[in-house]
């Protein structure tokens, strides 16, 4: 199988809201919500996409020709190259109303642990959603962190209670920029932001390294630190939240000057290739996140085809490494990338 392959199969199975671009940047589905659009006006997946563009690489063949080793440290894990895979909490309420989220956390974890990388799953929006989940992740090397909506405090803590049964997660996260979401809105009338104070109190109750999602500015990003926050992911959910915002791209420098090691940053958001992925650690992420594409490639053919998209990634930032100079992840530097 090859990623070609893996785009033709995912044409027939994904259903009539995403139209498998060429590349995914957004333009296709447009609007639709719910589905995989961005949030009207504008089109934040599309500007998402675009800001990676406007970074190139800076090419320095001169130096040791010596191999690339893209393992890096996150979270008490080594993941085998800097990426981990999105939480999507229902496929069938944005693509096929057949389609079931439980397979596709299940075919996720697998691949994510054939190829040493981690998976972030939503908590779902029912029971039987979350426990599967868990379930998975536990048959699956514990290789899943569960990411909670913003629901009521005391109903965050009841699911984090309920992840830690059996075998704790290696991490909990909790989602804030999905407060914005209309769809979500209806399923969760006691959702919506967080405070300093609120996210102190999750963070305790976790009991494992808590990450915060949905940090877009240097100031929340200060936020979430003060809050304990061990990782933060910087995300606009796609674009999906509120539009005209920054892409995440234009504001990933200024939040990891701004955090200064104080925590780990992941960032999401119209990442589409092992390129794009050295861009992000050069302008300061440690970890990148990636979503539509890995929801293609699940309806393009499961765990095999998760597995093809995965490994196209690696060899892309491994050739981007080698030929930028730069032979282990902690070489990435800004000026290895030019901002036009």
């Amino acid at each position: 199988m090859n990623y070609s392959d893996v785009l033709e199969t995912a044409k027939k199975n994904i259903g009539p809201n995403c139209k498998v671009c060429p590349v995914c940047n957004g333009l296709g589905c447009g609007n639709k919500l719910p589905g995989p659009g961005s949030k009207a006006p504008g089109n934040g997946a599309n500007d998402n996409y675009n800001a990676w563009r406007k970074i190139k690489l800076n090419m320095d063949a001169i130096v040791p020709n010596t191999e690339i080793d893209m393992s890096t440290e996150f979270l008490g894990r080594t993941l085998a190259f800097p990426l981990i895979t999105a939480p999507v909490g229902s496929i069938k309420l944005q693509y096929n109303p057949t389609d079931d989220v439980r397979d596709f956390n299940e075919q996720c974890l697998a691949a994510c642990e054939s190829r040493g990388i981690m998976h972030f799953y939503s908590s779902g929006l029912n029971e039987d959603v979350h426990r599967s989940a868990i379930a998975s992740r536990i048959a699956h090397g514990n290789n899943g962190v569960p990411v909670i909506n913003p629901e009521a405090d005391e109903n965050i803590i009841i699911q984090m209670n309920r992840c830690k049964e059996e075998l704790a997660p290696v991490a909990m996260s909790v989602v804030v920029d999905s407060a914005g979401l209309p769809h979500l809105k209806e399923c969760h009338g006691s959702g919506g932001t967080k405070s300093v104070e609120q996210l102190k109190m999750l963070k305790e109750a976790a009991g494992v390294p808590f990450v915060v999602k949905g940090v877009m500015t240097a100031k929340s990003a200060l936020k979430a630190v003060e809050a304990g926050a061990d990782a933060i992911i910087v995300s606009n959910h796609g674009g999906r939240a509120l539009a005209e915002t920054p892409a995440t791209a234009e504001v990933l420098a200024e939040i990891a000057e701004a955090v200064n090691g104080k925590a780990k940053i992941i960032v999401d958001g119209g990442i589409r290739s092992g390129l794009d992925m050295f861009k992000a650690y050069a302008l300061g992420a440690d970890v990148c996140m990636i979503c539509r594409p890995v929801l293609i490639s699940y309806y393009g053919g499961g765990k095999e085809a998760l597995e093809c998209y995965f490994d196209k990634l690696k060899a892309e930032l491994s050739d981007t490494m080698y030929m930028c100079g730069a032979r282990k992840i902690s070489d990435i530097t800004k000026d290895m990338i030019r901002i036009q």
